[in-house]
């Protein structure tokens, strides 16, 4: 009993921590929306190159909802591919916390921030280069299967204040309940398995050590953070196979991409392959330079 109240409550937590980033995003993305502000639009738009330089030193921000927070713009359009992806790369989930409670270990974290933020940036302009085909145009509005999907507010509506709020907090409760539930789900399978199965999964002197990391980053779930972090610091795990679980590890922010941009499950797709190359490069890159 006490571990089953344990899974929730650290799901109900995990979740919690990501509703200002949600409503913040939501209360901006309607707002766009409503106002039909195509300034404030292109004003993201032109970032161009500056734009996954942005995402990443955000990515950087040990808060799990801004990959969350990032995952919703892209879906209305709002920022490019390479930034979400930036994003994505940048994220480290609990791993700066953990390195922060090993003073000894300090001089890790620099390391890991800064193959991080070049790895992002570098993958972010290439993707947003070769963009055009991934993302093709499908001549719908910037917003519209954002909100067409939880049927928030008829597009056609009258003006009044409340079509901002009302439809910014459905928004901000449907993908909170969404990511409690996963974390719930989440958290029973890890605790069911249990960490060591994870741990002996990565447990190799293998030079393809990266490879299955990278693979273990890709759970939604603060545990392979931790676990990629706790491994690496004990010494088990190299740090380019730590880069490269944490470079996939971008929290909950693809499951929400799957909810939110799921007319388009190629991009999906495409950014779930960009992330795992980029992340093996940036392993083996690591284990090269440290």
């Amino acid at each position: 009993m006490e571990s089953i109240t344990g899974v929730i409550a650290d799901a109900l937590l995990d979740a919690v921590k990501m509703l200002p980033f949600l409503f913040g995003v939501y209360i901006l993305i309607e707002y766009m929306e409503h106002r039909n502000s195509k300034g404030f639009e292109g004003f993201f738009k032109r970032l161009g190159f500056f734009g996954p330089m942005g995402g990443a030193v955000l990515g950087t921000i040990p808060q799990c909802g801004i990959s969350v927070a990032a995952t919703n713009l892209f879906a209305g359009r709002v920022i490019t591919l390479g930034t979400i992806v930036a994003v994505y790369l940048a994220t480290s989930d609990e791993a700066i916390p953990i390195i922060l409670a090993h003073p000894d270990q300090i001089g890790v974290l620099w390391k890991l921030i800064l193959i991080k933020l070049i790895t992002a940036v570098l993958a972010g302009i290439i993707v947003d280069a070769f963009s055009k085909a991934i993302l093709k145009n499908t001549g719908e509005k910037p917003f519209e299967e954002l909100c067409e999907s939880c049927g928030c507010h008829d597009h056609e509506d009258d003006g009044q204040s409340h079509s901002v709020l009302i439809p910014a907090i459905k928004h901000t409760v449907s993908i909170f309940v969404f990511v409690l539930i996963i974390n719930i789900l989440l958290g029973f399978v890890i605790e069911f398995l249990g960490q060591e199965f994870l741990e002996s999964i990565l447990i190799s002197d293998s030079a393809f050590q990266p490879f299955v990391a990278a693979l273990v980053g890709f759970i939604p779930n603060c545990a392979a953070s931790v676990i990629l972090t706790e491994l690496h610091l004990s010494g088990v795990l190299s740090f380019g196979s730590c880069v490269a679980g944490l470079c996939t590890g971008a929290g909950m922010g693809l499951i929400v991409l799957f909810k939110t941009n799921k007319r388009h499950m190629k991009q999906n797709f495409a950014v779930l392959g960009i992330l795992y190359i980029a992340a093996v490069v940036a392993g083996f890159a690591a284990n090269s330079l440290f």
